[in-house]
């Protein structure tokens, strides 16, 4: 036994000396609640030595207003209506671009993944538009759609479209080829292939995609409300900026933090969902 084994299972063996027999068992993992429960330590340890340090004064208000401050802000907009409607806004507009610029990424990845030609023939073109920082799109997207919707959807769409892209790509290009050998001895058609070993296969990659697309999704609305507009979270933003005030801007970021989480969170229930055949997401596995 060696050094590392007897200190994990030292407890268990002084326990079962007296009962002539070895207990090796190993401690009992943390359930998914205490897990949890660890995950959101240290945000909340972090939020009260950020109030602490606001009010005894180590922290200017006009630099980084305390939580309490920002928590008043946001029930202040609330209750007037404000944050709501500015909100709705920008959900509107990451939900529509996500579902168009998603479904795009997804559709070009299954054809570059199934084609050498259309590989050739797309790939270069889409990793030389990935390449291109969204600023530097924004002169030109204004004079193509505006100042109207299109433009902030149009760009939302093109940010989601890449991550979604690449990972369905890579998902079907990781295929083991011996399953695909094991299909073809078998006799399963190209439809049953496709359906039952290539994309079950490919998911838990498109599923990274996703998760990595909300995120860049949310990037890209804050650029994109920076065109003139008069409703949004980063109109909000921008409108306290030019009146200084701190706490609608932290608030704001406190927003789109809220809404990542959320929106990840989402994420990997459907990854549970979807994915409860595989190994790494079976129930009991994820500890």
């Amino acid at each position: 036994m060696t050094l590392e084994t007897s200190l994990s299972y030292g407890p268990a063996l002084q326990s079962s000396r007296s009962s002539g027999s070895i207990d090796t068992r190993p401690y009992r993992a943390l359930r998914d609640s205490e897990l949890l429960a660890l995950s959101w330590l240290a945000p909340l340890l972090l939020v009260i030595a950020w109030e602490l340090a606001a009010h005894l004064g180590w922290i200017r208000p006009q630099i980084l207003p305390a939580p309490s401050t920002v928590v008043a802000t946001a029930w202040k907009l609330v209750a007037n209506g404000t944050l709501f409607e500015h909100l709705g806004y920008s959900m509107l507009r990451a939900a529509i671009g996500f579902a168009i610029g998603g479904s795009i990424g997804f559709a070009l990845g299954i054809l570059v993944g199934f084609s050498r030609l259309a590989e050739a023939l797309l790939d270069r073109s889409i990793q030389m538009i990935r390449a291109i920082p969204f600023l530097a799109l924004l002169p030109l997207v204004i004079v193509w759609f505006g100042v109207d919707e299109a433009g902030k959807i149009f760009l939302v769409s093109l940010a989601v479209m890449f991550p979604i892209y690449i990972n369905t790509v890579l998902g079907i290009r990781q295929i083991d080829p011996k399953l695909l050998e094991l299909a073809k001895v078998t006799g399963l058609s190209l439809r049953g292939r496709i359906t039952k070993i290539i994309l079950p296969g490919a998911l838990p990659s498109i599923l990274t995609g996703v998760r990595y697309a909300l995120a860049v999704a949310w990037l890209a609305l804050v650029i994109a409300e920076t065109i003139a507009t008069t409703k949004g979270i980063g109109f909000l933003a921008m409108d306290a900026r030019e009146f200084l005030q701190t706490n609608v801007i932290v608030l704001t970021i406190v927003i789109y933090a809220a809404i990542g989480v959320l929106a990840d969170s989402a994420a990997r229930a459907l990854e549970r969902r979807l994915l409860a055949w595989h190994p790494n997401y079976a129930k009991g596995e994820r500890r």
